[in-house]
This record gives C-alpha cells, structure tokens and sequence, in this order.
C-alpha cells in the first residue's frame, strides 16, 4: 500500500533530525565552543537550503529521480554525523555538520515531492502521511533514556549522532525501495530554471504574506529547539536523560493534529488553520516564561508543538502544492524550506543567541527566561496580525478538500 510506504519514509526522514536536534546546543556547549561558533554550525543550514534551491532540488525537478537522490543523500550523511560523533574540535566538527546539512535539508523537500507525486489526494491526504514523522521523532527519542545518564556529559550525548547516523542508513537503504518519482523531463512549456519561476509567483500578495510571516514564525519555531533543552534541564530541573521524552510530547500531540488536519482545513480554512497554528507558539513561550516552576505546566504546554507545527507548517506544504504550478512544485517546495529549515535557523542563531547571553546573570549563570521568552512570543503575535489582516487566499480552502 503506497501510503503505508510514505508514511515510512517520513518516520525514517524525522527520525534523523529528531535523533540529534533537542540536544545539539547542550551537546556544543559541552564541547565548550563560544557562541560565534554555535552560530555557525547554526548557520549550516542556511547555507544548505539556498543551495539546493538552487543546485539539489534542479537534480530532483529535472534531473535525478528522486528516490535515488535520497539513498544518495543519506549515505554521505550518515557518513558525515559519524564524523559529528567523534570531531570534538570545531573545524572538523562543522565541516562534517555542513555536509550532513548539504545533504539532508534539500532530502526534506525531494521527500514531500516523493510524497505529493503519489497520492491521489494530498490535500487530504499529506497530514497522516507526514505524521509518519512524528511518529519517528518520538521513536528515536526512547533509546536515549537508557543511553543517557541523568547528568550525561559530552562523551555520552555524543551518541545523539551515532544514533542519528544508523537511521540515516538505513533509510538509504529504503530509498531504493520507493515508488520511482522520475525526473521532469517534458521540456514543454516548462521553464529549466523552475527555482526562476517559483521566485515570481511571490508577487501574488497572499503568497508574499505568507512568505514573510513564514520566516517569522520560522525563526521563533527554531528558536525553541535552540532554547528548551536548557530551559527544561537548567531551569526546570529535568533529568537530562528526560528531557527528550518530555519534549517528544510535543510530537505526540502532533499526531493528533496532523490526523484532524485534512477535517480543520475543511472547516476553517487556510488563513485560520494558520493563525492558530501561530498562535501555539504565543501561548507556549508565554507559559514558558511565567509558570517555569510548574513542572506540570510546562510539560501539558509541550503538547501544543502539535498545533504549531501541523495548524502552520504543514498547512504551508499543502497550500504550497495548490497554489504552485506542477512543474516547480518541487522547487516551491525548496523555496519555503529555504525559510523553514535555513533562513528560521540561522536568524534564530543570530536573534537568541545573543539575547541568551545579554539576558545571563553573569555571577549565576541563570537566563532570565522570562524576559527571553517574550521575543519569540512577541513575534509570534506580529505574525498572527500580518495573516489576519493581509494574507487573502484566491481560495478559502484547498479545492479538492473543500469539494468533498
């Protein structure tokens, strides 16, 4: 069944990024490099997604089918998080996380298009097929109770990437595996340069909104990856070998939602799918900030990363494959992972980092969180007025939803 094997594929795909990502900040911070350097290796990211709208995501539009970019991808990017595992001087350290970043961000995107290519109906559809995600966020999460101790020091969270490499495997493996998705090679009426293309369409205004209150919501959402870590084990006081359980809540709320998606889309449409998938975010740093000595508080508001990554993000690949013509869908699709997974996290690295550091006792080494906390919320609500006001779809809900 096509979508069963979509829906592995996404567990394989998330199960990577989740394997290392809650404590890639703790892990360098460990390693003792200074916050130019964080940033940095933040930054690879960035760097791989303007390069693949540009060079990876042509491979898979025009070029290279897409399963086997994948297979591709994820050997040279398990060889690279070895790497991650065992460089603890910076230099060899961020050379192997860029290639790994070169790599699999573009494969984010060549995955949505595997998936949109072969199923009937992918606005209906996508939310359960990506849930496959969630599902392998959460997964990959449990080993690391019993690989980590409660104070675990850099020698054993460096197994965030071994861990994270043997997934990467073994989806490479499962690649070949997938429906074939061959390269667009029709030539007519398409334009060779589809990134070129994707570009223009940003003059419709209700796209441009988008675009920009997704880079807005992009740089919060990154943000609380680079912040909860330490927040949860420094503040909260959780067990460092807990604190990636208790943020896999946040996935497990997300299936949930993924699976209403298709029904909330139906009913409220895209602008107010949306704004509350936004608004999660408001809510979440706001909790954050002034209940940090509830435990059970802050735990029940993990639950809303749910809403904030299905309501918003998911919605923005779905409404990205109506709204896009076929031929640069793929690219389109690069195009706002540009924001998603490179611009949000290098603007997070720049924004948080600095404020982290300027809002740190200096004789207690304790962030003031609160204060902190108030930015991304901040945000989030400038971001829930510029769709309120501004963002006017041509349709209120996905066409081949909205007709059933």
């Amino acid at each position: 069944m096509i979508q069963a094997r979509l829906f592995l594929m996404m567990l394989l795909q998330l199960a990577i990024w989740g394997a290392y990502m809650p404590k890639l900040y703790p892990y360098m911070g460990l390693l003792k490099f200074e916050a130019w350097q964080q940033s940095l290796v933040g930054s690879a990211w960035g760097i791989a997604a303007i390069i693949g709208i540009f060079f990876s995501n042509q491979f898979a539009d025009r070029n290279f089918s897409a399963e086997r970019f994948l297979a591709a991808s994820n050997v040279i990017g398990g060889a690279a998080l070895l790497g991650c595992a065992y460089f603890a001087d910076f230099w060899p350290f961020f050379g192997c996380y860029l290639i790994f970043s070169l790599v699999y961000v573009p494969s984010m995107s060549v995955a949505n298009a595997i998936a949109f290519a072969n199923l009937r109906d992918p606005a209906a559809q996508f939310g359960v097929i990506r849930m496959g995600g969630t599902i392998g966020w959460i997964m990959v999460s449990w080993p690391f109770f019993f690989l980590l101790s409660a104070k675990a020091g850099a020698e054993e969270i460096r197994l965030i990437f071994v861990v994270a490499a043997i997934v990467s495997f073994a989806f490479a493996a499962y690649s070949l595996t997938l429906p074939h998705t061959p390269p667009n090679r029709s030539g007519a009426g398409t334009d060779p340069l589809a990134w070129r293309k994707a570009i223009k369409i940003l003059g419709i205004p209700a796209v441009f909104v988008l675009f920009l209150v997704t880079f807005i919501d992009s740089t919060v959402h990154n943000g609380y990856f680079m912040m909860v870590d330490d927040y949860l084990t420094k503040r909260v006081g959780i067990d460092a070998n807990v604190s990636m359980l208790v943020q896999s809540l946040g996935q497990v709320a997300e299936i949930v939602t993924m699976f209403v998606l298709g029904y909330v889309l139906i009913r409220l449409g895209w602008k107010w799918t949306m704004i509350i998938g936004v608004l999660g975010h408001a809510a979440r740093f706001l909790a954050f900030g002034f209940f940090p000595d509830s435990v059970p508080t802050v735990i029940a508001m993990q639950l809303l990363h749910g809403i904030c990554y299905a309501f918003f993000f998911a919605t923005v690949y779905i409404f990205v494959d109506s709204a896009f013509p076929k031929d640069v869908r793929s690219s389109a699709q690069g195009l706002f992972n540009l924001l998603i997974l490179g611009i949000g996290v290098v603007a997070a690295n720049y924004l948080f980092a600095p404020l982290m550091a300027m809002w740190t006792d200096p004789l207690t080494g304790i962030i003031d969180y609160r204060t902190l906390f108030m930015v991304p919320a901040g945000m989030a609500v400038v971001a829930v007025l510029l769709l309120a006001v501004f963002f006017r779809p041509a349709e209120r809900a996905p066409a081949s939803v909205a007709a059933t």
